[in-house]
């Protein structure tokens, strides 16, 4: 029989963690809950960005989950911003974007499954050739509210879903109600990618392989919402995970 699907799951650092206040990794309980519920193992990986760590992690996992967190740094996506944007960007957390590329580039050399979550689809976007929205409020002013933080949990606006797309499949709709919790978005997409999910002010909500290259990654999803967050009472984002681990399990190794 098939032992349930390995789920590398990457994370973020605190620079003062719970047990000594050093470096620690920290990440929200939701996404390993959500993968456990799919009927996966969650494996929380720490940030050590070595090539040989990534491409050995992920040649053990039998797919790979992308998680939200911080913003990118600007020199990934940018050569250089005007001043007023660049005060709208975050601490960067280096180690964790050279540790997530490594990772997607061993992932599509691997052909695993991946699902990308809020930042995992900026990070997926950015690695493959794309840009960024630095500051929704700044660079779109009549833009929806996408920084919801006091709702964390709860359904805030919806979404149109491309019509035959793989998200459209999966949740059996065209359209579907989201949290929001992020200030930036994907700009201009990555040639290898579509825009399969987009909010009603033209904010990119979800992305896929395009058709042509579906070879290339059998299985590829990638959110700017946080369903893990949502899964637990909402169906459509539940099976979002199920589909995933479903997708990982098809290359599990037997026992």
């Amino acid at each position: 029989m098939k032992s349930a699907p390995l789920i590398l799951i990457t994370s973020s650092m605190q620079k003062a963690g719970a047990e000594f206040g050093d470096f620690s990794l920290s990440l929200s309980n939701r996404y390993s809950l959500a993968v456990t519920a799919a009927g996966g193992i969650p494996w929380v990986m720490p940030n050590i960005p070595t090539p040989d760590l990534a491409a050995e992690a992920v040649c053990r996992a039998d797919g790979v989950m992308l998680t939200g967190g911080d913003d990118l740094q600007p020199r990934l996506y940018a050569q250089r911003l005007r001043p007023a944007l660049r005060k709208t960007v975050g601490p960067p957390e280096p180690e964790r974007d050279l540790f997530e590329l490594q990772v997607i580039y061993e992932t599509f050399r691997r052909r695993k499954p991946l699902f990308a979550i809020c930042r995992g689809l900026q990070i997926l976007n950015v690695a493959l050739g794309g840009t960024m929205i630095v500051d929704i409020p700044s660079e779109l002013p009549h833009a929806l509210n996408h920084r919801r933080m006091d709702l964390k949990d709860q359904v805030v606006h919806d979404v149109a879903v491309e019509p035959g797309s793989l998200l459209a499949r999966v949740i059996g709709n065209t359209r579907l109600g989201v949290n929001s919790s992020h200030h930036q978005a994907a700009g201009q997409v990555a040639g290898l990618l579509k825009i399969t999910a987009q909010s009603a002010d033209g904010v990119v909500e979800g992305l896929e392989v395009r058709p042509g290259a579906v070879e290339k990654m059998p299985f590829l999803l990638a959110v700017q919402f946080h369903p893990e967050r949502l899964c637990a009472r909402h169906r459509e984002h539940r099976v979002l995970f199920e589909r995933f681990v479903a997708a990982c399990g098809k290359g599990a190794k037997s026992v």
